[in-house]
């Protein structure tokens, strides 16, 4: 499910799709899903669409990456498209479903599995297809905790054997911190028959959580797949930037929140090659992710660059999240922030607090300001704390066609 507008992810989102942007400096959100899919031996994947969908299909390539180019099967894209009856524009992840229902029942799966493209988890998706069958459940969901913000999600009751006896669609009190992780796999004919009867007592049919998985849920037809690892939503600004951090190992554990470098799971993805990054004598580099092709001559602490990214002399970055070929001038500091694909911080300027080296509850974000795609912030200019700045007006293009920045010096 890749269609959604992302609007929680304010400027980040204006002119892409959530889940074609950039994570890690090396990956985009939507390789998560697609990486677990072809370590879990799945030939035939699905990508839903709808918002701005023409950066992730720049990135999807037909699938190459993940070895889904394939003449029968493999990936395969579905726009929204009118001319049928119940076409057009999605509203939500049922609807969404249900207006391409006709393809599934051509293609006639025994299970369907759908899965969100803006989270970041590594998980074998056959484990749950198989506890699926097992239990011949009409719906199988990943469960995971969210101490912090349940309300955000499904809010899931789990009783004996692995039955789910309570499903609350993003209450605002939740009973307790078990949350659907937006990965659902379905007995497809049930869902199909259950949406047909749905559509015709004239429910609406928008996400899952409003109709579908209550009704299920109420006829004790859902189980329970408890998902032990890392995984994080990353569909707010918030949680986008504390799970990088967390990467870094500043999430409160002391330890890198996700292992992206495991030989048997590698994270798939589809990138032009970039030289290796150079970090000059001047520079000091502090627990942070350096991608290739960046050049840094200042101070990196707590960050995360990605290609291209230039930092130059008595230039700072601290605590931030820097896109592809951004360039941080002489004397400028950035703390505190996220900042898109090309922005130039001219020199002496301040982005963030004046002092990011204080104390500070890792659990809790502090105020973050982000910059907008190709945006040019002045020389010697104050941008606060939690700012947003919009986009530049003729920005285009993702990173793998961007013209790379360079640094003087």
């Amino acid at each position: 499910m890749a269609g959604g507008k992302g609007s929680r992810m304010d400027v980040l989102t204006e002119t892409r799709a959530k889940p074609a942007l950039p994570y890690a400096g090396a990956y985009r959100l939507i390789d998560f899903p697609l990486s677990n899919c072809v370590h879990s031996a799945l030939a035939d994947v699905w990508v839903v669409e709808q918002f701005q969908p023409h950066a992730l299909n720049d990135h999807l390539i037909n699938g190459r990456p993940w070895d889904l180019d394939r003449t029968s099967g493999g990936l395969r894209i579905m726009p929204p498209f009118t001319g049928d009856e119940g076409t057009g524009f999605a509203e939500g992840n049922a609807d969404a479903i249900y207006r391409n229902r006709r393809f599934v029942r051509d293609f006639d799966p025994d299970v369907l599995l759908v899965l969100s493209a803006d989270h970041v988890y590594t998980l074998d998706y056959r484990d749950v297809m198989d506890a699926h069958l097992e239990h011949g459940a009409a719906v199988t969901m990943v469960t995971t905790r969210a101490p912090e913000n349940p309300s955000r999600f499904g809010v899931v009751q789990v009783g004996d054997g692995g039955r789910v006896t309570g499903f609350d669609y993003k209450p605002e009190r939740p009973r307790g911190d078990v949350v659907a992780a937006e990965v659902f796999v379905y007995d497809a004919r049930a869902l199909l028959d259950r949406m047909d009867a749905l559509a015709a007592d004239g429910a609406a049919l928008k996400d899952f959580g409003d109709s579908i998985i209550p009704a299920l849920v109420g006829e004790g037809r859902a189980a329970a797949f408890p998902l032990d690892g890392y995984w994080r939503d990353v569909g707010v600004i918030e949680s986008y930037w504390a799970s990088h951090m967390e990467l870094l190992g500043l999430g409160g554990g002391g330890a890198p929140s996700l292992d992206l470098d495991r030989p048997e799971w590698p994270i798939l993805t589809y990138a032009t090659t970039r030289r290796p990054a150079l970090v000059a004598a001047s520079a000091r580099i502090e627990n942070s992710l350096v991608a290739p092709g960046c050049t840094v001559r200042g101070r990196v602490v707590d960050s995360v660059l990605s290609p291209g990214v230039v930092i130059e002399d008595s230039a700072e970055v601290r605590n931030a999240v820097l896109f592809h070929d951004a360039v941080v001038r002489r004397g400028a500091t950035v703390a505190d922030a996220i900042l898109d694909v090309r922005v130039e911080v001219a020199a002496g300027a301040t982005i963030g607090p004046p002092d990011a080296t204080a104390p500070r509850d890792p659990r809790r974000p502090p105020p973050l300001a982000v910059v907008g795609r190709g945006a040019a912030i002045e020389a010697n200019a104050r941008i606060a704390p939690g700012a947003r700045i919009a986009s530049a007006p003729d920005s285009d293009g993702e990173p793998h066609t961007a013209k790379r920045a360079t640094g003087n010096g």
